[in-house]
């Protein structure tokens, strides 16, 4: 009799189901959706103590300094993060293309942040505060160089196929920042309390990331000042188009924020940001599961397709439960934060989660674009949604407040996944059209 035979039916699944869930693509999925539930869960906990120890008003400018340092970070990657992941795992010299990525975005942090604040006075009024003060300048400037690095070091974990160590230096700065602004608020940080309160940790855990975690994941590894000119002629291209497609891609989560305090007040931008990071929580499936695709397409091209398959199934099933979840308890979520969260956002919290069932499959197909290097496209299409959803928002948050930023960012995901729906379905019949000529050579 054949051993496997004598194995209960229920045994051979659970057994196939572990099979599964030790692979690199499921295994980097689970501990990316680990670490966005663990760190949503302890961030939902740091904006309670934030929410119930500073007014709203501190809230608010202090979420827009937070979005600022987001944005300015991102602007600063320059490509770094996907092409760590995309050309890591294949690299000749790792460690000089980690230590090159650290050093020349360092440095575009430093240019960035300084511009920024020197520019307060046209583009963010609101934030002028950051601009009066020394030491709360000095401190917005290495904020943004260790945000900037802590991206890079994720990456070099995804490449290397070490998701758990996300988790590890992810969990160390959630933990940390938590007693923090209860701390800051007694110095009379106020709303840059908050920023600081991140930002400390993040150090920290950069630390650990850069002098335990790095070197454990690529072996060799020590941290200093290199910048390789051939690592930076041979993947500018890839990294300058990866570049601005990430920054058109994540410029309305950035300025949204940034444009409701200025128009709305700080007030609806405190109930507006808690609502969105409560939203992005569901974001975070798709986006671990598509970067997990991303490191195991680096890694073995040749299995996209099968992959890609595989990653769809996986995101939805934990997906829809999620979006559900949402529906049902997110104005009781919303309450834990104090009076007026859920009044003022669950309408948009429905409408942002709801949005996320045509964002799976977007972000997929944009992780499948990355890999076969079909940049352009990539960048064509989050032109036209970072357009969309800055222009139409602009208009809705005069006429409706923030919940049009809720009609905005369903409809345009919706409007996105039609296309991409479509060009999935073309790749699919043409695969099966070139299957079947290899297998009839004497068709024509």
């Amino acid at each position: 009799m054949n051993p496997q035979q004598q194995i209960p039916v229920s045994r051979q699944g659970l057994l196939s189901l572990l099979d599964r869930i030790r692979s690199p693509l499921y295994r980097n999925s689970l501990f990316l959706m680990v670490n966005s539930a663990v760190t949503a869960g302890v961030g939902f906990f740091f904006w309670m103590v934030v929410a119930r120890s500073y007014d709203k008003w501190d809230v608010g400018f202090g979420s827009a300094t937070l979005s600022a340092i987001s944005l300015l970070a991102a602007l600063s990657l320059f490509g770094a993060n996907t092409t760590i992941i995309r050309f890591l795992p294949k690299a000749e010299k790792p460690v000089d293309l980690i230590n090159t990525c650290l050093t020349v975005c360092g440095m575009i942090a430093i240019v960035i942040a300084i511009i920024f604040i020197l520019g307060l006075d046209f583009w963010s009024p609101a934030l002028i505060f950051i601009k009066q003060n020394i030491v709360f300048a000095t401190a917005f400037i290495l904020f943004v160089v260790v945000s900037t690095f802590l991206t890079i070091l994720n990456s070099t974990y995804i490449a290397k196929r070490r998701a758990n160590y996300v988790l590890i230096q992810d969990l160390t700065h959630s933990i940390l920042k938590i007693p923090l602004p209860a701390l800051l608020v007694l110095l009379s940080f106020h709303s840059f309390g908050i920023a600081s309160s991140l930002g400390i940790a993040m150090i920290v855990a950069v630390i650990i990331g850069i002098f335990i975690l790095v070197p454990r994941a690529e072996k060799g590894f020590t941290v200093k000042p290199v910048i390789n000119r051939n690592i930076i002629g041979n993947l500018w291209r890839y990294s300058t188009g990866n570049y601005l497609s990430a920054i058109l891609n994540s410029a309305p989560g950035w300025i949204l924020p940034i444009l409701v305090v200025n128009m709305l007040g700080s007030e609806e931008n405190a109930y507006y940001y808690i609502t969105w990071i409560l939203a992005m929580l569901l974001a975070s499936i798709p986006i671990a599961t598509s970067n997990s695709l991303f490191a195991e397409g680096s890694h073995f091209e040749t299995d996209l397709q099968l992959n890609l398959r595989k990653t769809l199934r996986f995101t939805y099933l934990l997906l829809v439960p999620a979006i559900i979840i949402m529906q049902f308890l997110g104005g009781w979520i919303l309450s834990l934060f104090g009076p007026g969260y859920s009044y003022h956002g669950l309408t948009l919290l429905r409408l942002l989660a709801v949005s996320f069932v045509f964002f799976g499959v977007n972000s997929i197909y944009f992780t499948t674009l990355r890999i076969e290097n079909r940049i352009t496209e990539l960048c064509c299409i989050y032109a036209l949604q970072g357009f969309a959803t800055l222009t139409t928002s602009y208009f809705l948050i005069d006429k409706i407040g923030t919940i049009g930023i809720g009609y905005t960012y369903l409809g345009v995901r919706f409007i996105t996944c039609l296309y991409v729906v479509f060009n999935l379905i073309r790749r699919y019949f043409k695969s099966k059209n070139v299957k079947t000529t290899k297998i009839n050579p004497e068709v024509k």
